[in-house]
């Protein structure tokens, strides 16, 4: 809040006797005067002290990045360009998770994202989700990820589906980092043990190979 001081100056008047010599009265009328200006010059003085400072005009004030919220983002499955042969063999598989900014600002994308298995009336299922590096991907651990207006950030996600201790998803349940809704994806999957293995978010999608 902006605080304005007034500095209020008293005004004195000097009445010099009838009998006073005409020196007298000039040497009075110097020093009325002279307590004139220099009310002058402190009620001036004080007004260009009120205020900002000169050095702070027009300053924007400081604003942090916001972490990036689910309203602003579209949460996708995507293969990032990955022939689907690279990622299915030997009972494996996998795929990115893309989290892109659909807002006009930049926002921060931090940590692993919460993931959970649905049934087709969208049931939790049992889900064992792990963080770090997958069959496919090294983990690249947290980092504040800057995630500028119509880009996205990328997890890479991966499973095997062998048939063991089996549970047969239709839905994945992805919750970005710091948020508590989630967005719900079509998943046809089958997952073994309900086992999920996931990347910390990266700028681009992590390597796979």
């Amino acid at each position: 809040m902006h605080s304005t001081r007034t500095t209020s100056t008293a005004h004195t008047t000097t009445v010099a006797p009838r009998r006073a010599a005409r020196s007298g009265r000039a040497v009075a009328g110097g020093a009325v005067l002279a307590a004139t200006l220099l009310t002058a010059g402190l009620t001036a003085s004080s007004a260009g002290a009120v205020g900002q400072p000169a050095g702070d005009r027009g300053a924007p004030a400081a604003t942090a990045t916001p972490t990036c919220k689910l309203a602003g983002l579209k949460v996708t499955l995507d293969k990032g360009g990955v022939p689907d042969g690279v990622r299915n063999g030997m009972s494996h598989a996998g795929i990115y998770l893309r989290f892109e900014n659909s807002t006009d600002h930049t926002c921060i994308l931090r940590g692993y994202p919460g993931l959970g298995l649905e049934n087709t009336q969208h049931k939790p299922l049992a889900t064992k989700a792990e963080w770090g590096s997958t069959w496919y991907a090294k983990d690249p651990g947290k980092t504040n990820v800057r995630v500028e207006a119509g880009d996205s950030a990328w997890a890479d996600l991966a499973w095997t589906h062998s048939g063991t201790d089996a549970v047969h998803s239709r839905h994945l349940k992805v919750t970005p980092p710091a948020e508590t809704r989630s967005a719900v994806l079509n998943f046809d999957r089958v997952v073994d043990w309900g086992r999920l293995q996931v990347t910390a978010l990266a700028d681009t999608p992590p390597k796979v190979g």
